[in-house]
């Protein structure tokens, strides 16, 4: 039974699941299907499993977690492949309200899963995008330090490059560079006035009261809109 305690020390029943006795012969009937090579597409039969499995509820704590790793492993298997960029597991980590409520729901309802297959399949969607971004950042990182690695840069300025290549938000000036690497503003205008005479960074268009600077291959494709920059 999942249970979630609510004001007054009253207790809501959100899920009554199978009583003790019926486990096993649950379990065996979840396991041979997850088994079998019924034609259902791959990618169905991972979000009907962790459904199925985190419904019979087999253990005090934990059903959660096993059901996603349940669901990763139907999707690895799906993909005939054991490496993957992106964690289903993950991905309802973070959504975890929304994951609750439509499986609250599914649970409460009839057998008709539709909802849940809907949502999981979106759910996919959204952890393979998250994938693709954050590949995308590490290769544009890899080739910046491709390029750039042999460079003479002190730790100040690596670790300021590092941190606008991860993409923090804001604009990068001497007064932050100096709050950021506890160093002195000058120290700070010194390093970034080197950065510049590379060709690392650029100095933003428009300044005013603060002089903001970009790393040169954001500011180019942003054309003047920020680029990365540290906040």
């Amino acid at each position: 039974m999942q249970v979630v305690s609510g004001p007054m020390g009253r207790v809501h029943v959100h899920f009554q699941a199978p009583d003790a006795p019926r486990l096993d012969a649950e379990m065996m009937a979840f396991l041979a299907w997850f088994n079998d090579k019924a034609e259902i597409d791959p990618v169905l039969k991972a979000g009907v499993a962790h459904l199925w499995f985190v419904t019979i509820h087999p253990f005090d704590d934990g059903n959660g977690r096993i059901a996603r790793a349940i669901a990763d492993m139907a999707l690895a298997r799906s993909e005939g492949s054991a490496e993957r960029f992106y964690s289903m597991s993950a991905q309802i980590r973070q959504e975890r309200k929304a994951y609750y409520d439509v499986l609250e729901r599914t649970q409460a309802g009839d057998l008709d899963i539709t909802a849940w297959l809907v949502w999981f399949l979106a759910c996919l969607g959204r952890a393979i995008d998250g994938a693709e971004g954050v590949l995308a950042g590490v290769l544009t990182k890899a080739r910046f330090w491709e390029r750039h690695g042999q460079a003479e840069i002190n730790s100040r300025q690596s670790d300021m490059l590092n941190r606008l290549l991860d993409g923090f938000s804001g604009k990068l000036t001497s007064s932050k560079y100096a709050g950021i690497e506890k160093c002195s503003q000058d120290t700070a205008l010194r390093d970034i006035t080197d950065l510049v005479e590379r060709g690392i960074l650029v100095k933003d268009a428009g300044g005013g009261r603060s002089t903001s600077y970009s790393l040169v291959e954001e500011a180019a494709s942003a054309e003047g809109s920020g680029g990365a920059s540290v906040g």
